[in-house]
């Protein structure tokens, strides 16, 4: 019998990275998962690995910068699985490498709606059949970036600080309704970190040698375990926490510093 046996969970940017790794990890133990994903061959793909890996899998094609697709996914998920009992805030799409002075008013927007919007809209949405449901969790993926102000990603920073203020408020006025509200920051091996890793070697490099336990996470294995915790029963006394799993990076401050041309 699985630890998520009979619960279902929608996750965001389920495509690809952390996200995909999440939605296999709960297939595992026979969560159903709805794989809420912009990009289709992405989604198509883990929610197939979903069905394959002992859970129920269901793609909903979803830009999460849009209101009424969230709410849709929220909707197919309650119509296909008859209750919804977790949501994780994962997705992400991008953002500029520039300097601080450089960044336009369209790159801080596309922050705030994709990493923070998003995350208060399917909160909303899901929150009617969470507290229908007796209680449920909700995870939101945020990150060092915004704890430690690494440079040139303002707009990344900003909005997963917002989301994890959000997160944590929804900690505090959702508890009397059961419904639990965790953060986790993440270092992982997904492919964005592989696109950082071909951009800046020396300084992915540096970053993995002041990391305690010397590697990158796994994205279904050490992420994904993880965010199996806050969903299941065993957190059932865990709210409005963050938790770094990151082996050990927080700890040491590691820098981001990815060389950019001097203006």
């Amino acid at each position: 019998m699985g630890r998520l046996d009979g619960k279902v969970a929608i996750v965001t940017g389920a495509g690809f990275g952390i996200g995909r790794g999440i939605a296999r990890r709960f297939a595992r133990e026979g969560c159903a998962v709805t794989v809420a994903e912009v990009n289709l061959p992405a989604g198509e793909r883990t929610a197939a690995e979903v069905d394959e890996l002992g859970g129920r899998g269901l793609f909903v094609r979803t830009d999460v910068t849009d209101r009424a697709q969230i709410d849709a996914a929220v909707a197919a998920t309650v119509e296909r699985f008859g209750r919804l009992d977790a949501v994780i805030n994962n997705a992400w799409g991008g953002g500029t490498m520039k300097r601080l002075e450089h960044k336009t008013d369209e790159d801080i927007l596309h922050g705030v709606r994709l990493g923070y919007m998003a995350t208060f809209w399917a909160m909303q949405a899901a929150f009617p059949h969470l507290k229908r449901a007796g209680g449920g969790a909700i995870v939101t993926l945020c990150s060092l970036n915004g704890v430690n102000a690494h440079m040139y990603s303002v707009e990344y920073n900003g909005a997963k600080e917002a989301a994890r203020a959000l997160t944590r408020t929804a900690a505090r006025e959702w508890a009397r309704h059961g419904i639990r509200a965790n953060v986790i920051c993440p270092a992982a091996a997904t492919e964005a970190y592989e696109a950082f890793r071909a951009m800046a070697p020396e300084n992915a490099a540096a970053m993995l040698k002041q990391n305690p336990m010397g590697r990158m996470g796994d994205p279904e294995h050490d992420i994904g375990s993880v965010a199996l915790f806050l969903v299941s029963d065993d957190s059932r006394y865990l709210t409005g926490n963050t938790l770094f799993v990151d082996g050990g990076s927080h700890i040491n401050g590691v820098q981001w510093d990815p060389s950019l041309p001097e203006d």
